[in-house]
């Protein structure tokens, strides 16, 4: 018993980590990507008729992350009780 506790938990976390893995930019074809470097970081604005839809940062050293327009106001989302642009998302496991 002692045994399936750790791995449920190891599994609770793997499925946690999964679950927002999706590539942001994967359905915006159609955008047009500007990219620059800013201290080392590749940035790359995704913008569909001029709007602002996602911006990809890939850090010199680490994982890209995504900051995503949910609303389609062309302006980078909050979430309530945090500061002006909402968390970033890291892919942490993949399965093939």
């Amino acid at each position: 018993m002692r045994m399936i506790a750790p791995l449920l938990f190891v599994l609770a976390i793997g499925g946690c980590a999964t679950m927002a893995e999706e590539d942001p930019t994967a359905g915006l074809q159609d955008a047009d990507v500007t990219s620059r470097m800013v201290d080392g970081d590749r940035i790359e604005e995704y913008r569909v008729q001029g709007q602002l839809q996602v911006v990809k940062v890939t850090p010199r050293r680490g994982k890209p992350y995504y900051l995503i327009d949910r609303n389609g106001d062309g302006r980078l989302d909050s979430s309530k009780g945090e500061g002006p642009v909402s968390p970033v998302m890291w892919k942490l496991f993949q399965w093939n």
